[in-house]
């Protein structure tokens, strides 16, 4: 799997005219948009480690000047499925969206991060999967970061 982490300061998704999920924050609270893509192979797994890193990589800011993580902030998150984030772009001028999972493969997982983070304690909004959605956000810092779940490799398949 794969997201895009944003630290905000304001964030929503419109589908249709109608806001379907939006972060409520007030002035110096940050939270997170986190753009989650599918690929094949991934799993349950690979949902769950995606939601801890989100729910525990410290890129708030904390009262000390220090870095927090969402958790220890109680930050909000807005989840948003997108399978551009598995375009590729190497050949010609037309990407090719191959390496995203179909709906009915990517959707379940991405239910699970949203799943996951909420068990966790986080409070999430999402946008509506395979909707044609309008996102808006203020990036502050700005601070984006990309996350790759992992890949197993021969010696953990073994294991």
């Amino acid at each position: 799997m794969r997201a895009v982490l944003q630290r905000v300061s304001n964030a929503s998704v419109t589908v249709d005219g109608e806001i379907v999920g939006a972060l409520e924050l007030a002035s110096p609270a940050q939270g997170l948009v986190a753009l989650v893509g599918v690929t094949h192979d991934d799993t349950p797994a690979d949902a769950a480690w995606l939601a801890e890193k989100i729910w525990q990589l410290r890129i708030l800011d904390g009262l000390d000047g220090g870095q927090i993580c969402a958790s220890d902030a109680d930050a909000p998150i807005l989840v948003i499925s997108q399978f551009t984030l598995y375009a590729n772009t190497a050949k010609g001028r037309r990407p090719s969206w191959n390496a995203a999972a179909p709906g009915p493969v990517a959707e379940p997982l991405v239910d699970a991060v949203v799943d996951a983070l909420r068990s966790a304690g986080a409070t999430v909004a999402t946008g509506s999967f395979g909707a044609h959605m309008h996102v808006e956000l203020v990036n502050d810092g700005p601070v984006t970061i990309v996350l790759d779940s992992p890949r197993p490799t021969p010696e953990s398949a073994r294991a």
